[in-house]
């Protein structure tokens, strides 16, 4: 990635500068590829803390530089090496700002998407960060679907759709054990009207011909299980349907 940079960096001719403090005290300020060749160390020694510490100094000392962005960019790669998910953001977030049009800007989206889904807690619990990283990947994909992290981001949207898909289902199993039909039935229509590409959409449109029946609805309930039965004809689900009596039928007309 921005590894090989250091060595081209450290080719620039460098100056050390000093500022005087108060009293005797001096002090005296590094040069660019001193910090570079530190913070590159600290990497390698996989001390990705101090190594992003360095990279930051780098942009901060030297802002105007060619390198400020490359800086930003190694720092946030560090930070989230070492599971900095929070300063890595951080450190997106000023790229974003001051490197809008940067040849890095794909790079510096996926990773911030990253950031928010390694963040992802289990099925069974809040999402919390699936949208934020749905949202950064999708973005990723739409300004630049082209990029070499495209592809990827497109993965894990897939992924993340199935979880948050995943969550409504776990929610909604649970609200019809409590014979909560209308919250149950309102997550499952969640789930077939914004995450149809998933695999929960067949388990979803079978719960949903249950619902129904429970609430004493069997038109309804027909009309999700032809559902079922066209869009996923050799589904387990429609086969479970098959299987059921077909309580809801007497709606068919």
């Amino acid at each position: 990635m921005h590894i090989k940079k250091i060595f081209a960096l450290l080719g620039v001719t460098t100056v050390l500068g000093a500022c005087a403090g108060t009293d005797n005290d001096i002090t005296i300020e590094r040069s660019l590829a001193e910090i570079y060749k530190s913070a590159y160390e600290e990497f390698y020694d996989e001390d990705y803390e101090s190594a992003a510490t360095e990279f930051l100094q780098a942009e901060n000392q030297y802002p105007s530089s060619a390198w400020a962005a490359d800086a930003l960019v190694m720092a946030a790669y560090s930070q989230y090496l070492d599971d900095d998910f929070a300063g890595a953001i951080m450190t997106v977030d000023r790229f974003m700002r001051f490197h809008p049009g940067h040849r890095d800007v794909p790079y510096m989206l996926y990773l911030r998407g990253m950031c928010y889904y390694r963040q992802v807690s289990d099925v069974r619990r809040e999402p919390g960060m699936s949208a934020y990283a749905l949202q950064q990947f999708q973005q990723l994909v739409d300004r630049f679907p082209k990029s070499q992290y495209a592809k990827n981001a497109e993965n894990k949207i897939n992924i993340l759709k199935n979880y948050v898909a995943g969550k409504a289902m776990y929610s909604a199993r649970a609200d019809m054990a409590r014979k909560n039909w209308p919250s149950a039935i309102s997550r499952l229509q969640s789930v077939v009207q914004t995450a149809q590409e998933t695999v929960m959409t067949p388990e979803a449109l079978y719960r949903l011909t249950e619902c129904y029946t429970a609430i004493g609805l069997p038109e309804q309930a027909y009309g999700y299980a032809e559902m079922l039965r066209l869009n996923f004809p050799d589904n387990e689900w429609t086969k479970k349907l098959d299987k059921k009596p077909a309580d809801f039928e007497s709606g068919k007309k």
